[in-house]
């Protein structure tokens, strides 16, 4: 199942970030993992104009089993990288106290993208980190959340007031007598 979920996740990512300039890689080596073997990332994630990478490791777990065990390690392993990456996660036979682990973690995304590789709220974590890595954020940014001051109003340079509103006056303070003892 794992080169299953490895490709679903290439798939998914090559069919909605390619338009950016994305190129997905399978089964790369890269470097040295922290007990100094030879590291083979399953994928890499290039836009070549700039040269800007991210490294996947891919873990899929559909019922209980060692998968859990090897989260810590991986996870080492991904900050010992010399580029960005992060440990893409699936499925829902993870350990309670594993999961909880994968969803504290920075550098865990969760990711279940559907067979059509539509995005979805199971892509989310996935789509936000590329957009923090690549500077994609017009993919995660709705538009409709764009703040659109009204240009009438006069806006203080301190915040938003109401329309009609009267600014608030300087809050006056009180000074301390100074004292001999202080």
């Amino acid at each position: 199942m794992g080169d299953e979920y490895r490709d679903r996740v290439a798939g998914y990512i090559d069919t909605n970030f390619r338009r950016f300039g994305l190129d997905v890689f399978v089964e790369v080596m890269f470097g040295k993992t922290v007990i100094g073997k030879n590291r083979r990332v399953d994928l890499l994630v290039l836009r070549e104009r700039d040269q800007v990478a991210f490294a996947i490791e891919c873990k899929f777990q559909q019922s209980s089993g060692t998968t859990d065990e090897k989260i810590p390690y991986a996870l080492a392993d991904l900050d010992a990288m010399w580029i960005e990456g992060a440990l893409v996660y699936g499925g829902t036979g993870w350990s309670s106290g594993v999961l909880h682990t994968l969803q504290a973690a920075r550098r865990a995304v969760r990711c279940d993208p559907p067979a059509e590789f539509a995005r979805t709220s199971d892509t989310l974590e996935l789509d936000h980190a590329l957009a923090a890595v690549f500077g994609l954020w017009s993919v995660i940014l709705p538009r409709s959340k764009m703040l659109r001051a009204d240009p009438q109003l006069a806006l203080p340079s301190a915040g938003f007031a109401r329309p009609g509103a009267a600014p608030k006056p300087a809050r006056r303070t009180r000074r301390r007598k100074k004292t001999g003892e202080e």
